[in-house]
């Protein structure tokens, strides 16, 4: 699952997929209904590659509680909780068993499942962990340090090569006099 270039935009709901930046902010299209938006720079706005949950021990990034919901429910879509605070706790419980509970608030739950809905209604949420990062995990622990390759010694310049440039440049012609 690549969150690199989806997009929360505040203000606007559902997601966005970052397509063209521009000199003054960029153009996003929407994973709702398709349709393109530019956005200026002075929008809030949040890549969900950055976002993170809070636990206890640490914050879980958005990727790895979307691949703990997508392997709950097997890559299909999570049940409408309306408003009621209890289960969507005890559900989110289920899903990421250390949040803090004291700051997730029942509306970052709600966000982070609508969100998960529209991903993988576009098919973009998948259980698995991603390839590169099962290898970069692999070679990390298999590969503590490696010796870097020697550089090559710099060819020598001649030694009159500043002296011949120098003598083809034209020398600069003074602009004021300082004779009266």
């Amino acid at each position: 699952m690549n969150l690199d270039k989806i997009l929360a935009i505040s203000g606007k709901p559902g997601l966005y997929a970052l397509k063209v930046q521009t000199r003054t902010g960029f153009v996003a299209e929407s994973l709702v209904d398709g349709k393109k938006i530019t956005v200026g720079l002075r929008s809030n706005v949040s890549l969900l590659s950055e976002i993170s949950m809070y636990t206890y021990t640490e914050e879980k990034p958005l990727a790895e509680v979307m691949r703990s919901i997508a392997k709950k429910e097997n890559n299909g879509p999570t049940p409408a909780f309306k408003d009621d605070k209890a289960a969507l706790s005890t559900y989110f419980v289920e899903i990421l068993p250390d949040y803090d509970q004291e700051r997730v608030y029942a509306s970052d739950i709600k966000k982070v499942l609508n969100w998960y809905n529209i991903l993988q209604g576009k098919g973009l949420v998948s259980s698995e962990e991603p390839v590169a990062a099962k290898e970069a995990k692999a070679e990390k622990a298999a590969a503590p340090a490696e010796a870097k390759p020697a550089k090559a010694p710099k060819a020598a310049a001649p030694k009159n090569a500043g002296m011949a440039a120098a003598k083809k440049a034209p020398a600069q012609k003074a602009t004021k006099s300082t004779k009266k």
